[in-house]
């Protein structure tokens, strides 16, 4: 089932045009890369299915219900999380009101609860510094902080961007390790946005490679990193 539809978008920041009818499908439990090179627009397409930033043309569906020009906070409901680069923890407050942030919106509070027990299963170095100001924790720690506010949305699809951004290789594993178990065990529908392709490789499912706010190639990941029609695309060899 269709989960995520974005359809022919354009989005703009004045006369610069960022994304260029950009077009893609997500299935449910899916696990999708965008990746390419810097200013292709990636974190502009996560932004436009948030909310954040309209597209001036083109549609967006979630979950059946258009959501073009919807405000984040409808978005959210709707079950769409992000995670945006640089993880953007609240150093002064505690981990467990950096988590319960997640939940500001929910209506549902008999399973917030139920929901905060299993994200400190998930990361139970949380649970263990629940009440130590999260300024104080690792780059990788204040990913986990982040990933598990997300999850206190009660999300259908997470979309993270650059989860991997500057953090040390053993870390970004572990980051991976979890996203990929979440998914599994909470049906949750991966849209993950990294620069580099490699993360990608290692991890499969289907990459969509973006340049200069367009797609120009789309595929199983392992597959396009046979050859180099994926080296071609992302540095746009061979064009005229």
């Amino acid at each position: 089932m269709t989960l995520l539809s974005v359809d022919n978008i354009t989005v703009r920041y004045g006369r610069l045009t960022a994304l260029r009818g950009v077009s893609l499908k997500i299935e449910d439990g899916e696990t999708i890369f965008v990746t390419g090179p810097n200013g292709a627009g990636k974190s502009t397409l996560l932004k436009a299915i948030a909310g954040v930033v309209p597209a001036a043309e083109g549609a967006i569906v979630l979950g059946g219900q258009v959501i073009t020009g919807a405000s984040p906070e409808s978005t959210a409901r709707l079950g769409f999380s992000m995670v945006p680069e640089g993880r953007h923890v609240f150093g002064g407050l505690t981990i467990e009101e950096n988590l319960m942030l997640g939940a500001g919106m929910r209506k549902d509070r008999a399973r917030v609860g139920e929901d905060l027990k299993q994200v400190y299963d998930v990361f139970p170095m949380l649970r263990e510094r629940k009440d130590k100001p999260a300024g104080v924790l690792s780059g990788g720690q204040q990913q986990m902080l982040v990933i598990g506010r997300a999850l206190m949305t009660a999300p259908r699809l997470i979309a993270i961007d650059e989860p991997s951004l500057g953090l040390a290789p053993k870390v970004i594993d572990q980051v991976y390790e979890t996203l990929l178990k979440l998914r599994d065990s909470r049906g949750l529908t991966l849209l993950i946005v990294e620069q580099s392709s490699t993360r990608a490789m290692m991890t499969g499912g289907r990459m969509i490679l973006l340049r200069s706010g367009q797609v120009v190639l789309e595929g199983d990941a392992r597959t396009l990193a046979r050859g180099d029609t994926l080296k071609k695309a992302y540095f746009g060899y061979g064009e005229h």
